[in-house]
């Protein structure tokens, strides 16, 4: 489906949904440390989102199985909370969690290093993703193709020498978690689909300090970088305005 043209209920709602989604994300920051589980973190959002009383559309979409992804080092994005597994010192965790609230979704993500980074590259690695996810957003108003988001997004990156994935997209979400149309974190200005006011999209930078190869690991779910470099992982959902963006989700 691709992604409708919202009403003033609907936007309503996602802004709801979005509050709902950077409270979380916020608790996860904070509360992150080394020798928790990345299934504790999961546990800590599903308790927070249902106190605000929201739902996690993560749960149960095409068969994952929690309400969280978090992605560990080089892994890229789907991480899936397990028990055993260990934060450890310096650490990058990538926390990305989805909202639905009547009937609409947010979709959002954020990757923080845990205690001391280990290296000054992961902080820069961090800043910069980041900032690509800013400039996409920058250059959103009515009438934006995703080609011209792409390209702001690669341009960024490519200025610092960054792996850029492109086995893996942002995307239209509001009705659905995954809406068309799928909007690449790489492109030319001018090209692709043409979004319009009131449409809401998911902008999602997912950034390698390699190369842009990635694999499935055995679980069927975790995106792992093929080089073994690690990773960062930032989203907003923001809904298109006639000369901006409003960001849903911002923390």
């Amino acid at each position: 489906m691709f992604t409708r043209i919202k009403t003033v209920a609907e936007l309503d709602a996602m802004r709801e949904s979005g509050r709902m989604l950077a409270s979380v994300l916020r608790l996860l920051q904070v509360n992150v440390a080394v020798g928790m589980s990345t299934k504790d973190l999961a546990a800590m959002a599903a308790e927070e989102v249902k106190k605000l009383g929201g739902e996690a559309p993560f749960l149960g979409y095409q068969g994952f199985p929690d309400v969280l992804c978090v992605s560990v080092n080089d892994e890229v994005v789907h991480g899936i909370p397990r028990k055993d597994k260990i934060i450890r010192e310096g650490d990058i965790v990538s926390l990305d969690f989805g909202v639905r609230y009547r009937g609409m979704i947010t979709d959002s993500a954020v990757s923080v290093i845990v205690g001391k980074p280990l290296s000054p590259r992961y902080p820069a690695l961090l800043k910069h993703a980041e900032a690509s996810l800013s400039a996409g957003i920058a250059v959103v108003h009515d009438g934006v193709r995703t080609g011209d988001i792409g390209e702001a997004i690669e341009t960024e990156l490519k200025r610092h020498k960054y792996g850029i994935v492109r086995d893996l997209v942002g995307h239209g979400v509001g009705h659905e978690l995954h809406e068309e149309p799928n909007i690449p974190n790489y492109g030319r200005a001018d090209t692709g689909a043409r979004l319009a006011k009131n449409m809401t999209i998911a902008i999602e930078p997912m950034v390698t300090l390699g190369g842009d190869h990635v694999y499935m690991a055995e679980d069927g779910w975790t995106v792992k970088t093929a080089d073994g470099s690690w990773a960062a992982h930032f989203e907003h959902t923001v809904a298109i305005t006639e000369h901006g963006a409003e960001i849903m989700t911002k923390i």
